[in-house]
């Protein structure tokens, strides 16, 4: 069973913090109309939704990913960057409770999840502004003992790691070349996006599948014309806040 925890929308959504782009009105309600045709994606792909109640004082809750990364082993409670992020996690951590055993990071670390990539036994961490090397530090003392290594990666220009990386599968990964030091990841095929599109490396694998934003429709071919499935959902609403497909979900296997 796949399970998916998302979080409703905050009121204050326009609130939001913002680090690489330029503030612009974000449409609430059609904000809200994109986390749906989102979540509706989810559960075609097969995942069991854990939908939480928005969090009406927390601008940017939505993106859930920040929050914890999650592990066969045990789920890492963050500790978030931005001081406005640090009260989500308590929420999370309810939530997964039933489901891991939950480790935390403390001060003076600071991780948001958007900036850890997951690839086997290897957790590469961006060393962006929201995430720092006392967390690194922390999560080889927490996640060491499960075997798993953790190493910070050099990135700049970008919000997170997973805005300049991610996994398509344990194979592949979808990449921005220009946001992130690549050196880590040369045991993998790195699938460039197309120049014209440099926020499209961010795509969720879920089940066989890839959740990947519309937006992107160069990207998209050249995934496509590598022969994988994809499930396109509309997020232009949420990268106002900087927010991109793997944000708005936690994803339990």
């Amino acid at each position: 069973m796949t399970i998916a925890i998302t979080r409703d929308i905050s009121p204050r959504f326009n609130e939001c913090e913002l680090t690489h782009i330029d503030r612009s009105p974000i449409d609430l309600e059609v904000a809200c109309a994109q986390h749906r045709g989102y979540i509706e994606a989810l559960k075609e792909l097969g995942c069991d939704i854990l939908e939480l109640p928005a969090e009406p004082n927390l601008p940017d809750s939505v993106f859930v990913e920040d929050t914890a990364v999650i592990l066969p082993e045990v789920a890492l409670l963050t500790r978030p960057g931005a001081d406005s992020r640090k009260p989500e996690v308590d929420s999370i951590a309810q939530a997964l409770a039933p489901y891991r055993k939950l480790v935390r990071v403390t001060a003076p670390a600071n991780v948001d999840g958007g900036d850890v990539l997951v690839l086997g036994k290897e957790i590469f961490v961006g060393m962006s502004t929201r995430s720092n090397q006392a967390a690194v530090n922390q999560m080889n003392e927490h996640l060491g003992k499960y075997g798993y290594r953790v190493i910070g990666v050099e990135m700049h220009d970008c919000l997170h790691l997973k805005t300049a990386v991610t996994r398509v599968d344990e194979n592949n990964l979808l990449i921005n070349r220009k946001w992130v030091n690549t050196e880590h990841f040369e045991g993998y095929n790195l699938i460039d996006v197309d120049p014209d599109e440099p926020f499209a490396a961010n795509c969720l694998p879920v089940n066989g599948k890839i959740i990947f934003p519309a937006s992107f429709p160069k990207t998209y071919t050249i995934l496509e014309s590598k022969g994988f499935k994809l499930r396109v959902v509309q997020v232009d609403e949420l990268a106002k806040a900087e927010g991109a497909v793997t944000c708005c979900s936690l994803i339990l296997a």
